[in-house]
């Protein structure tokens, strides 16, 4: 691949930040590994509020103090340097305590997320070979139901100490430090096709990435809401790598419900990350209370017009836009610039990291055109745990194959299009599913949809899309086709519409799960 990388001037400003954070992230002149980001905070800030759920709170000298007791309990029980653990809970203190006593006795980390269904646990299972599993005790009898070949040992809250009280002084515990360059993570995740993968990120994975991040925006003692599960990479970043790094506090919000997250805005959040559903949820809110939010970011999935104007309509505060994935620890970009642009451009890319547009022939196409979006950096993960072949598939000579169609636009922002095998090609046209999803989300009756592609008699495929709405409309599918036909080019107008009031499908981040949809079409 020839000229590949997309010179983008990084303000100073923001380089600046960066050198003064990575020094930071450095210990005797190394990345320090994940196992040394606790310790280090609880010495820095021990008497900060680490995290808030509900009523209680912790500092970081008890958090540190509580996960070096587990730490010393899993090495007695035979933890070993390397071991794959599995941490299974929901937002909680339990969560935090489990992940820095693994990190800290050298373990890989491993979060799984709540909502998989058993069979893709049973996958996970077999395909990490844990020694422990650590849950909530109301789970126990489903991982012993789905360890097929391993027999990890499960530890549950009662291993936890999280009540005595905190001696005064406290001894500075072991820690197990494995080199920068190795797994410290491994995040499953199912992306919109097939069994759940393993992504592989070491701690210069992580540090790098923190440090990319808060380099985008100058932070003060911050109060993040935690409403995004635990287990997501986007909220790891956030609410574990980043806040514990910087000795911030964490409101954990155990799931999106509108009394857990009144009760959470009660605490005074300064910082707001969250996925386009969250922002949805808001909008119907219409009463929520963000006096001392000084920024709304957005990731996970792509930003509706919709909401974003609805929920600057109704609290008159600006939602920023962002964009990573899981493969790059996650962050990639986001657009801090009070300027207005269209909800699929996502900024410039951060510190350190190269962008390229390229064709189907690996060759860079100039600015403005659409192509296959790829990255490379210092946050591009290992590979893909078990899976070499996807691996060399997904990153070539240090270039991490996104999956995602971008264009760069004149002022060298990222704007993201769709994802490559969504695309629908008709009569040699491209179809981008995101174009046709923005406009029926419009309509006013529309809260989700989902666009795909579908395959004629002629052999020519046609977008068809699946809309949720919130009350039954005689004619509804002849008024979104209307619609339709008023914004957008004859041949992207779908030629079927699949309404219902029901819950469509969705992903732990409130994307609209296409897997599914595309499965009715075959059942069709």
């Amino acid at each position: 691949m020839k000229n590949e990388v997309l010179n983008v001037k990084v303000p100073q400003q923001e380089q600046d930040l960066f050198n003064a954070l990575y020094k930071k992230i450095h210990i005797d002149g190394q990345i320090m590994c994940l196992g040394q980001l606790l310790d280090r905070s609880a010495h820095l800030y021990p008497d900060n509020i680490a995290l808030i759920w509900q009523d209680r709170s912790i500092t970081y000298k008890e958090l540190y103090y509580r996960a070096s007791l587990l730490s010393t309990t899993l090495r007695q029980m035979g933890l070993k340097p390397r071991d794959r653990v599995l941490l299974f809970f929901e937002n909680s203190f339990e969560f935090y305590i489990g992940y820095f006593a693994v990190v800290q006795a050298g373990g890989v980390i491993a979060p799984l997320n709540t909502f998989l269904h058993e069979n893709e646990l049973r996958h996970i299972v077999h395909d990490a070979q844990p020694t422990f599993i650590i849950t909530a005790s109301v789970h126990v009898e489903l991982f012993k139901k789905v360890q097929a070949d391993t027999i990890a040992q499960l530890v549950t809250e009662s291993s936890m100490d999280l009540v005595s009280e905190v001696p005064t002084t406290i001894a500075r515990a072991e820690i197990t430090k494995l080199d920068p360059e190795e797994m410290a993570a491994l995040l499953y995740t199912s992306g919109t096709t097939g069994l759940p993968k393993g992504v592989m990120l070491s701690s210069k994975n992580i540090m790098t990435n923190t440090v990319q991040g808060m380099s985008r925006s100058p932070q003060d003692h911050e109060r993040i809401l935690g409403v995004l599960p635990l287990f997501h990479s986007f909220a790891q970043n956030v609410c574990v790598w980043s806040s514990i790094f910087s000795g911030f506090t964490v409101i954990l919000i155990p799931k999106i419900d509108r009394r857990y997250l009144v009760q959470g805005l009660s605490h005074k959040p300064t910082i707001l990350f969250g996925v386009p559903a969250l922002y949805g949820f808001f909008c119907l809110m219409r009463t929520a209370q963000f006096p001392d939010i000084k920024m709304f970011v957005s990731g996970g999935d792509v930003l509706p017009d919709k909401i974003r104007a609805g929920f600057e309509l109704l609290y008159r505060r600006r939602i920023c836009n962002g964009y990573g994935l899981t493969e790059a620890t996650p962050f990639v970009s986001v657009d801090l610039q009070d300027v207005t642009e269209p909800t699929s451009c996502i900024g410039h890319p951060l510190v350190g990291i190269d962008v390229a547009i390229i064709d189907e022939h690996e060759q860079r196409l100039p600015q403005g055109e659409i192509g296959h979006l790829i990255l490379k950096g210092d946050n591009i993960m290992l590979g893909y745990y078990n899976a070499p072949d996807m691996t060399a598939a997904t990153i070539k000579d240090g270039w991490l194959y996104t999956g995602d169609l971008a264009y760069l636009d004149q002022n060298g922002k990222i704007v993201i299009t769709g994802r490559i095998k969504d695309l629908i090609i008709h009569k040699g046209f491209n179809i981008y599913p995101p174009e046709i999803e923005n406009v029926i989300l419009s309509y006013a009756n529309a809260i989700r949809v989902g666009v795909v592609g579908k395959r004629g008699n002629d052999g020519e495929e046609f977008p068809v899309a699946f809309v949720q709405i919130r009350v039954e409309e005689p004619g509804i599918e002849q008024a979104l086709k209307k619609l339709c036909v008023q914004q957008l080019a004859s041949y992207k107008v779908p030629r079927e519409f699949y309404v219902t009031t029901e819950d469509m499908v969705t992903t732990s981040t409130g994307k609209v799960d296409k897997k599914v949809l595309r499965a009715k079409l075959e059942k069709a």
